[in-house]
């Protein structure tokens, strides 16, 4: 938890009460004194810092924040996810590291392969994910939570709701270990936002691939491997944001 993200209601006269995991993570993890100063925000909101003006260091746990919040919230990440409903287990990995990575909205749809099962899972509720997303913002120190937007059917959401989207990105990226285009060819820049579309365990059947080729999607590779969802959306992430990085790099 390398930031302490609180709800704007919780801040009373510029204090901030703590008594759950937030107050024993900064007695048992940071270790922090009295005085001692630590990294505070507001979700969607400000960051900055807290300082102790209180704690007890037993449980149950308290630590008492005095606030100066004069940071802003990170910019909007330029990734969009379109993403197959995976399994729950892998979904929850999944929402928290790619909230740490960075993405605006992540748009969760239906799919031949996807089991239909996977949508009365508990977790697609917005308190269930929400959590996820704020441990993945904890980790980066953003503020900034995805918009998560739920698709239980696939061709209103490709043919309906999409069209009406797709005037906001550069790049419409379709993953698929057999596209004959390599992701480092298909993104040449790095201005305008890019919506990046994953398909589930077992990928995209034909006809899926032909809906979003017909918006105006490309169908993109990172190579021959076949890796699980879980692993080439973050693989995939990481190489847009490299590809990107590249037309101004670091200097040395």
């Amino acid at each position: 938890m390398n930031i302490i993200l609180a709800e704007a209601a919780e801040v009373v006269a510029g204090r901030l009460a703590l008594t759950d995991r937030r107050a024993e993570h900064i007695v048992k993890v940071l270790r922090s004194e009295t005085g001692d100063r630590v990294r505070v925000g507001l979700i969607n909101g400000q960051r900055g810092f807290g300082t102790i003006g209180g704690m007890q260091r037993k449980y149950p746990f308290m630590v008492e924040l005095h606030l100066e919040l004069n940071e802003p919230p990170g910019e909007l990440p330029p990734i969009d996810l379109i993403l197959a409903l995976p399994r729950p287990i892998m979904l929850k990995r999944i929402l928290s590291q790619v909230t740490a990575l960075g993405v605006g909205t992540i748009h969760l749809i239906n799919a031949n392969r996807v089991e239909k099962s996977f949508w009365e899972a508990g977790l697609l509720q917005p308190d269930e994910y929400r959590s996820h997303l704020l441990q993945g913002l904890e980790q980066a120190v953003d503020t900034r939570l995805p918009d998560v937007r739920i698709h239980p059917k696939f061709k209103p959401f490709i043919e309906d709701e999409f069209p009406a989207l797709a005037g906001n990105y550069r790049y419409l990226l379709l993953a698929d270990p057999a596209g004959r285009q390599r992701l480092s060819d298909a993104v040449t820049g790095n201005t305008g936002r890019i919506v990046l579309a994953v398909g589930p365990e077992g990928g995209w059947v034909a006809d899926e691939i032909e809906k979003f080729q017909e918006q105006g999607f490309c169908c993109c590779t990172l190579g021959e491997r076949i890796l699980k969802v879980d692993t080439a959306v973050i693989a995939l992430h990481a190489r847009i944001t490299a590809l990107r990085e590249l037309e101004y790099p670091l200097a040395l």
